[in-house]
């Protein structure tokens, strides 16, 4: 199967980090991201429990341009955040 590149941006700590992690677990970060996308289109969504931090802190997701607003009773369709991606 052909492959194509795909490039990101992260912060480097987080990117050390997250390499230092996959190492433990025996893959590399090509090997996790690839399990991150199938899973997501497995699952047809984020393959995250994201929830909201009890403090009122909301999380965001990586780099994005403005903040996805988690809530219990959340269910906006993915439609609603193409421009964060």
């Amino acid at each position: 199967m052909a492959s194509v590149n795909i490039n990101i941006r992260t912060d480097p700590e987080v990117k050390k980090a997250a390499q230092e992690l996959f190492a433990r677990l025996g893959m590399d970060m090509t090997t996790a991201v690839n399990i991150f996308l199938r899973q997501a289109i497995n699952k047809n969504t984020l393959p995250l429990d994201i929830n909201p931090i009890a403090n009122g802190n909301v999380p965001t997701l990586g780099s994005m341009k403005g903040k996805i607003w988690m809530a219990d009773d959340f269910d906006a369709p993915l439609e609603d955040f193409r421009e964060y991606m």
